[in-house]
């Protein structure tokens, strides 16, 4: 199932003794584009204390009652390690978050999750021992972004400037984003497009811009997306056929596990 971003904010998020908190934002790494942590304001139980649920832990779904289940107990969200995460998210605060839960580090291996491409791989381990600590320069580095702050960095094409980043649209299954909203309104007539991460060549985050590898008459000539439709399939094939592309979910497209990953160029123009 894809989401988006922005219609998953404000889900009530549900330990299996009682409610956490709401979902305040995501957090994702640059590298894989996946979503590594659901942040989520605790409000009144914790005094609006903001923390780090992991995909890992993500169970059933009700969309109707707007919330997610999560197999955790609000014990251990209480006295699991406080992050602050108004500033960058080092990998030596990941790693304590997730030997407190038990859970492998998904980085180091080839795929998404550690070796799968799936979250339900990193189940807690029983008797789990944690790795040593990373090694400080990996300590200092941080792969992970907000979804809020992102949320507004300009577009660029390959011939100039096109619009802004407006949300993420997130495959469920592997909390992968699959597409980055954009809003084309800088370079009339503007709409809604959806572009692929393998189709962005670099984010440079000093400069809040996104460099697209396309040029802006083929961003612009898109199929127009609108968030009050569904994404169908139908409709993925028709923008992958646009760019010239094998659609991710064919074996000869470019696999989102992070293992033989083959980055098709898409047409420029």
């Amino acid at each position: 199932m894809l989401k988006s971003a922005s219609s998953m904010k404000g889900l009530t998020i549900k330990a299996t003794d009682g409610e956490i908190g709401k979902v305040d934002q995501f957090l994702f790494d640059d590298e894989n584009w996946a979503i590594r942590y659901l942040v989520v304001n605790t409000g009144n139980w914790l005094d609006e204390r903001l923390v780090l649920i992991s995909p890992i832990s993500v169970g059933e779904a009700d969309w109707a009652s707007e919330r997610l289940e999560v197999r955790l107990t609000k014990e251990q969200v209480e006295n699991s390690p406080d992050i602050d995460t108004h500033k960058p998210v080092s990998r030596q605060h990941e790693a304590e978050f997730l030997n407190y839960y038990g859970y492998p580090y998904y980085w180091g291996d080839s795929g998404m999750w550690g070796a799968g491409l799936y979250p339900s791989v990193m189940a807690p381990i029983p008797a789990y021992v944690p790795p040593p600590p990373p090694a400080e320069k990996e300590a200092a580095d941080s792969h992970l972004w907000s979804t809020h702050e992102v949320t507004g960095y300009h577009v660029e094409a390959t011939d100039g400037e096109l619009g802004h980043v407006v949300d993420f649209i997130v495959d469920l299954e592997t909390w992968a984003i699959v597409y980055v909203e954009i809003s084309t309104r800088n370079w009339l007539p503007g709409k809604k497009v959806l572009l692929s991460p393998q189709w962005i060549k670099t984010v440079k985050w000093l400069d809040a811009k996104v460099y697209a590898a396309l040029t802006r008459e083929a961003i612009q000539g898109a199929p127009e997306y609108s968030e009050s439709k569904d994404i169908t399939r139908e409709y993925e094939t028709a923008l992958h056929d646009h760019y010239g592309v094998p659609p991710y979910w064919s074996h000869s497209g470019t696999k989102r596990d992070g293992s033989a990953a083959e980055k098709t160029a898409p047409k420029t123009s």
